[in-house]
């Protein structure tokens, strides 16, 4: 979720040094207001972080300032994706992600990778490669892992192996076409269902220490769509861990809309199964989709967002997930904002991420460290 494919190839500077350009003044009014959503996450054995892209840390001093403030995890948003590092075979481009690896470093805050296997991101010659065979599909993504986990060994100690493998069932919003339960993909073509198999494998044999996340959409909310993917997912799941097959974490999207009601009954029963299979669950990618009908009043809107956030991460904390990222600190630099599928008509903005586009924290702000304190 959230492509951006503009990618910066300078080092942001660090925050503390930032004096000698004439910057080094500038806080954001989320850094002016005291402790991060990261700080007090932590003090109830949470990890709060954000996706975050390279080009922006370079660019807007506002911005890095208010992630340091933040967050206590970061993921590239773009950066790590295939596209971005290799986006022609055999020629990897790391200085993106590098850039935002180095700054994580100068503020000792921790990186997860997103995402070594997904549909989308990929660059042009990919699918064409793939759908050259079996061989050759198995070939191209082993040299992909090699790169790309030794380059960020030092670093990233979890990845989102696979992302979003599974179908979206009749009555999603974007159905996917055949009865199967795996998504109709290039990787599914070239490799049949025992792609998520190799790709887990694989990235087990390069680097025995990681963690490895499988990360999923659309199964949050209390609609019969949403229930039968989670169906899929935990029927892949039990198969997965019965066969031994290397997996340590599930990854829930938490793409949410106001538009699909939820309910913390169903959600926290899928939570439950999901552990005792013995996986950690994270939340990797919140934010929240406001309706096309959303009131004009502004506070009523936050009051809204804000009710939802607090209502689904209070249990998914409570369910057992110990890491929650956002997908985006600030509007100002939002997918929900930019991409033509999601974004609100009329010049209107979702208020789908916990700082305004003025780094201002927002009621989702609140109602997200009410949550991790209800945890």
């Amino acid at each position: 979720m959230g492509d951006d494919q503009d990618r910066a190839t300078a080092l942001p500077l660090n925050r503390r040094s930032l004096g000698g350009l004439g910057l080094g003044w500038l806080l954001s009014p989320a850094a002016a207001q005291g402790a991060g959503l990261g700080s007090l996450a932590r003090t109830h054995s949470v990890v709060f972080g954000t996706a975050i892209q390279a080009r922006y840390l370079e660019q807007d001093a506002a911005y890095r300032d208010a992630v340091a403030t933040e967050a206590s995890l970061l993921v590239p948003e773009w950066e790590a994706k295939w596209a971005a590092l290799q986006p022609e075979e055999g020629r990897f481009d790391t200085a993106p992600l590098d850039a935002i690896l180095a700054w994580a470093r100068s503020q000792r805050i921790p990186v997860r990778g997103h995402a070594l296997v997904w549909h989308n991101a990929m660059p042009d010659w990919l699918p064409a490669a793939l759908a050259e065979g079996r061989q050759r599909a198995l070939g191209v993504l082993a040299a992909h892992l090699d790169v790309a986990l030794h380059h960020a060994r030092g670093q990233i100690r979890d990845w989102d192996v696979v992302n979003e493998p599974i179908a979206n069932p009749p009555g999603s919003d974007v159905p996917d076409p055949g009865p199967g339960p795996l998504r109709d993909t290039p990787w599914l073509r070239a490799l049949g269902p025992s792609y998520v198999e190799t790709a887990l494998r694989m990235a087990r044999e390069r680097d025995p220490t990681l963690r490895l996340t499988l990360n999923e959409y659309g199964v949050e909310e209390d609609t019969p769509d949403a229930a039968e993917k989670r169906r899929r997912l935990l029927a892949l799941l039990r198969d997965l861990v019965g066969r031994g097959v290397p997996l340590d974490a599930v990854g829930i999207q938490a793409h949410l809309q106001l538009a699909r009601p939820f309910r913390p009954e169903p959600f926290a029963g899928f939570l439950a199964q999901i552990r005792s299979l013995g996986l950690a669950v994270l939340v990797t990618e919140l934010d929240i989709r406001e309706t096309h009908a959303a009131p004009q009043d502004l506070a009523r809107r936050d009051a809204l967002v804000a009710e939802r956030a607090e209502a689904f991460l209070a249990c998914a904390v409570q369910g057992g997930a110990r890491t929650v990222l956002s997908w985006g600190l600030t509007d100002r630099y939002s997918w929900l904002a930019t991409e033509p599928a999601v974004a609100l008509p009329n010049g209107r903005v979702h208020r789908g991420l916990p700082l305004d586009a003025d780094y201002h924290r927002k009621p989702m702000w609140n109602g997200m460290a009410r949550a991790f304190a209800r945890g």
